[in-house]
């Protein structure tokens, strides 16, 4: 089978579905590529590259969509290239299928097989083909850049011989994959770096790149993320009217404001308010990922930069993978080629369209002239937090209780371990000689002394008591000194033998526990 990918037919987009690099992969499992002249000239491609990499260059769109069996594109097909599909052809892209429904339909009607990339679910094995975060890891770098490029200032702070400059301070909206991304570009320039989320479990992560997380006062039990597949749920009114007042309470001390905040199929939340753009410094500046689905700012102008009367900057740009066409579109192939690698198990060049398959079956919204969108949950569920088990304080009293109640069960145990033992030693004594029985109550005492030594030993300092038992039960070295000054040449031999590794043992022992016990000990 071939696949192919045209131009991108989307006003401003630079992007490609289709590398040099990822041709060759497809190429491996077998398949056939083509690509349409010209599609990767804005990433930086030519069709030289193409060529070299075994890639057909077709000259027209109409021509591509005709001879090859699997399309895959960036941007959601328009009418005219949806009237290209044909029966049992597959289309990959971004197809945003919530919102396109005519677009469902015209496929079905095609009788063709639609892969949308956003509906790609996120569960551990499907990260490889989770085009939504490569896409999302370049708009949060990106737009930190942006910020930078419409702030007039640095974004470290510096002591020079000019005077003293502050550090930018920097909010970060949403702690997802852009989140995440502006956090650590942002920490990385030097700014103080702030991020809200309203998912609790993403502090660690916040607190691990440098930032610092933004809590608020409010003791409603919050959803976990993993419990609506990685992404933020809506939230309360009260939860919402606290989270606004934290944000005023912010807005006259930040110098950029980057938000992320997007809760699939529903429109972009207002998070900054007009009276909290009115509230920020002039020159300030505002960057909203979420224009493209109206934006989290008031104010916010998709495609635009906004300058308002007191100076604040709102960027409002919806192409900022576009903007780094050639990382996005590197990292855009590799993810269309782990789905295909996924639609191909055989290698053969042939699709194996599996729909019991989690990851293809959650992100096919027609197949076989059926739309199967919206998809059934996955088998396989995002793994959520643990919830904090709750364990109630003791009194005193009840402490004391425990313990007492504790001792006594330890003592009774002990207690019928050593009459029941010592009832066995009664019995072996009335059938064995004295001689025997000497030796054997030393055997059995040395094993209830060891017993107890090593069972009231931390499991952590298992190995070194170990390794001092081991130099302990070298003391056989006093019978090869006894014996190397025998006449006999073998018993000598055997001696010297026996020094030579119980030394071993000794002087390995000590050393293994001085190392052992080095690790558990502050330099």
């Amino acid at each position: 089978m071939k696949i192919g990918t045209p131009k991108e037919v989307f006003e401003g987009e630079n992007r490609v579905a289709m590398t040099p690099d990822s041709a060759k992969q497809l190429q491996k499992l077998g398949y056939d590529c083509a690509i349409e002249s010209g599609a990767g000239a804005g990433a930086g491609f030519s069709d030289a590259a193409y060529e070299a990499a075994g890639v057909e260059v077709v000259k027209t769109a109409a021509g591509l969509w005709k001879e090859v069996d699997i399309v895959a594109k960036v941007r959601q097909p328009n009418a005219t290239e949806l009237k290209r599909l044909t029966k049992g052809k597959t289309l990959i892209s971004f197809f945003n299928p919530a919102g396109n429904e005519e677009g469902m339909e015209a496929a079905k009607a095609k009788g063709a097989n639609v892969i949308a990339m956003e509906m790609v679910p996120r569960i551990s094995r499907a990260q490889k083909m989770d085009a939504l975060s490569s896409m999302a890891n370049i708009a949060g770098y990106r737009a930190v850049i942006e910020a930078g490029n419409n702030f007039g200032r640095f974004f470290t702070g510096q002591v020079t011989a000019a005077g003293k400059v502050p550090p930018a301070k920097v909010l970060v909206v949403g702690a997802g994959v852009a989140g995440l991304a502006a956090i650590g570009t942002s920490t990385s320039l030097g700014a103080i770096t702030y991020a809200f989320d309203v998912r609790p479990e993403v502090a660690e992560q916040v607190e691990s790149m440098g930032a610092e997380f933004v809590y608020l006062d409010f003791e409603e039990e919050q959803a976990d993320g993993a419990a609506t597949g990685g992404y933020a749920s809506v939230q309360s009114d009260e939860f919402r009217e606290a989270q606004l007042a934290k944000f005023r309470e912010l807005a006259p001390e930040v110098d950029i404001v980057i938000t992320t905040a997007l809760i699939p199929n529903r429109a972009a939340p207002i998070l900054w308010t007009k009276d909290m753009v009115e509230a920020m410094k002039p020159g300030s500046v505002i960057v909203d990922l979420a224009a493209e689905r109206g934006g989290n700012v008031e104010g916010t102008v998709a495609d635009e930069k906004v300058v308002t009367d007191n100076g604040v900057t709102i960027v409002g740009y919806t192409d900022f993978p576009s903007r780094m066409a050639a990382q996005s579109s590197s990292l855009y192939a590799t993810n269309i080629r782990h789905m295909m690698s996924d639609l191909t198990p055989e290698k053969d060049g042939q699709v194996n369209h599996d729909m019991e398959d989690d990851v293809i079956r959650g992100a096919t919204v027609t197949f076989e002239g059926e739309i199967t969108f919206p998809p059934p949950p996955p088998k396989v569920q995002a793994i959520a937090a643990k919830p904090k088990e709750v364990v109630p304080e003791l009194t005193p009293e009840e402490k004391r209780a425990a313990e007492v109640a504790a001792f006594k069960a330890q003592t009774k145990q002990q207690v019928t371990l050593l009459g029941v033992g010592g009832a066995l030693l009664l019995l072996v004594g009335l059938v064995a000689p004295a001689s025997f029985m000497q030796h054997f109550i030393v055997f059995v005492l040395a094993c209830f002394v060891g017993f107890q030594v090593i069972w009231g030993v931390a499991h952590s300092l298992h190995t070194p008591l170990m390794a001092v038992t081991n130099a302990i039960s070298s003391i056989i070295i006093l019978g090869a000194l006894m014996q190397i000054g025998s006449g006999s040449f073998l018993v000598i031999l055997l001696a010297a033998l026996s020094v030579f590794m119980a030394g071993i043992n000794i002087f390995g022992g000590f050393l293994v526990t001085r190392r052992m016990l080095a690790m558990f000990q502050k330099s």
